[in-house]
C-alpha cells in the first residue's frame, strides 16, 4: 500500500498498486507526483519505484508556439494594400483581403493561445489594411469627382485650375 501528494497538495491513502497504475495511466499521476511506501519516511516520484517505473509515462516534449500564418498573411495584404492603394486599383482587393486574414489570424490566436503567437502581427495587419482600404476609397473619390468634373488625365495641367 501506498500514500500519495496530489496535485491539490492533500495526502491521499492507502492506495494499492493496481490503483497507482490506473491513476498513470489516466495521467492523474505523473512524474512529479510523490509517492510514499508503508512503512516508509520518504516521498519519491514514481520513477523510484521498481513497480511504477515501466508505469510511467515519459515527460511531454512542449513545443515552441509558432506564429500564425493567417496573421503574417494579414500583415503582407495590409501592406500592400497601403502601398497599393496609390500605385494601382488593386490597393482596395489586397485591403479587404488583409481584413480577411488578420480576423481569422486573431480569431485563430485566441483558440489557441498556447500554441500559436502573432496577435501583434495580425493587429498591425488589420489596422494596416483598414488605412489601405480608406486610402483606396478616398482616392477612388477623388478621381472620380475629378472626373465629373472634366479634368482627364491627359490634361494634368487643368487640375489646378479645379
Amino acid at each position: 500500500m501506498y500514500k500519495i501528494v496530489g496535485a491539490d497538495g492533500r495526502e491521499y491513502g492507502p492506495v494499492s498498486v493496481e490503483q497507482i497504475r490506473q491513476w498513470i495511466a489516466e495521467g492523474r499521476v505523473n512524474a512529479q507526483t510523490l509517492i510514499q511506501a508503508d512503512g516508509s519516511t520518504d516521498w519519491k516520484p514514481p520513477a523510484h519505484f521498481p513497480e511504477f517505473s515501466q508505469a510511467t509515462p515519459p515527460p511531454k516534449i512542449l513545443s515552441a508556439p509558432r506564429t500564425n500564418g493567417s496573421a503574417v498573411a494579414g500583415l503582407a495584404f495590409g501592406l500592400l494594400g497601403l502601398m497599393g492603394g496609390w500605385l494601382c486599383c488593386c490597393g482596395a482587393m489586397f485591403s479587404i483581403l488583409g481584413i480577411l486574414f488578420s480576423s481569422i489570424g486573431l480569431s485563430q490566436i485566441k483558440h489557441n493561445l498556447s500554441r500559436e503567437t502573432g496577435r501583434g502581427i495580425a493587429m498591425t495587419g488589420l489596422v494596416l489594411s483598414v488605412l489601405g482600404l480608406v486610402a483606396s476609397l478616398a482616392l477612388g473619390i477623388l478621381l472620380g469627382v475629378l472626373h465629373m468634373r472634366g479634368w482627364h488625365s491627359t490634361y494634368p495641367h487643368q487640375f489646378w485650375r479645379l
